[in-house]
């Protein structure tokens, strides 16, 4: 979980940004919701663009500040556990963060996601399938 995203520009998706896309999964961590979620809302196999917003229990976007997401597939058989980190960078709302991941397979998925920053330091994951 070495990937963090600092303030770096990037472009704002205007309003809730999960409004512009669907719900891939999501978990509660410090008392905030976080949501990452994909224009079809789905994961693939390749390369994935997706959306991850900290909110607060009204739904409104939190600044967690550095923020990191790994995907993990564990061993199974031969094949060694995977970790695919993704690059986040910031966009014109605290709290909403623009992604890219390549999954290396179709498969379940562990997204492993960490922040530290205004909003405290926290972890959490949850499941996911890629297609």
């Amino acid at each position: 979980l070495s990937v963090f995203a600092f303030a770096c520009g990037g472009s704002s998706s205007g309003g809730n940004p999960a409004a512009t896309g669907k719900t891939v999964g999501k978990a509660s961590v410090n008392n905030m919701t976080v949501t990452l979620a994909t224009e079809t809302g789905v994961l693939k196999n390749g390369a994935n663009d997706f959306t991850l917003t900290f909110a607060d229990a009204s739904g409104k976007p939190v600044d967690v500040g550095a923020a990191s997401v790994n995907f993990f597939m564990p061993a199974m058989g031969t094949m060694p556990a995977m970790n695919d980190a993704a690059t986040l960078t910031t966009s014109g709302t605290p709290g909403v963060y623009s992604g890219k991941v390549k999954l290396e397979m179709a498969g379940e998925w562990q997204v492993q996601i960490a922040f530290e920053g205004a909003a405290g330091k926290g972890k959490t994951s949850f499941p996911i399938m890629a297609q």
